[in-house]
C-alpha cells in the first residue's frame, strides 16, 4: 500500500470565477442541443437520438449548477464579510 501513499501535500484547490464557468458550460450544452435539433430524424434513424437528449440534460443540470454555485458564492461572500466585521464569522440568518 505504500506504493499509493502520496509523498507530498496536495495543492490547494483553484478558486476562479465558478459562476461564469458553469454558466458558460450550460450555454454550450443548450447550443449543442439547438444545433442538433434540426437533425432529429437523422439521429433517430441511426440510433443516436441519445446525443440530443444528453445535450438537453446537460443544459438542464447546468441550470441547477448555476443556482448552486450562485448560492455557494453568496455564502462565501457573507462569511467573509462576517469575519471582516469581527463577529466571529457567523452568518446572519444561519441557525446554530
Amino acid at each position: 500500500m505504500t506504493k499509493w501513499t502520496p509523498k507530498h501535500e496536495a495543492p490547494e484547490p483553484l478558486e476562479g470565477n465558478v459562476v461564469a464557468t458553469i454558466t458558460g458550460g450550460t450555454i454550450v450544452w443548450f447550443v449543442l442541443f439547438l444545433v442538433q435539433l434540426p437533425f432529429y430524424g437523422w439521429f433517430d434513424d441511426h440510433g443516436h437520438l441519445w446525443w440530443l437528449w444528453t445535450c438537453l440534460a446537460g443544459g438542464g443540470l447546468g441550470l441547477l449548477g448555476i443556482w448552486y454555485v450562485r448560492k455557494r458564492d453568496a455564502a462565501i461572500r457573507a462569511h467573509a464579510a462576517a469575519e471582516a466585521a469581527g463577529d466571529g464569522g457567523t452568518v446572519p440568518g444561519a441557525a446554530g
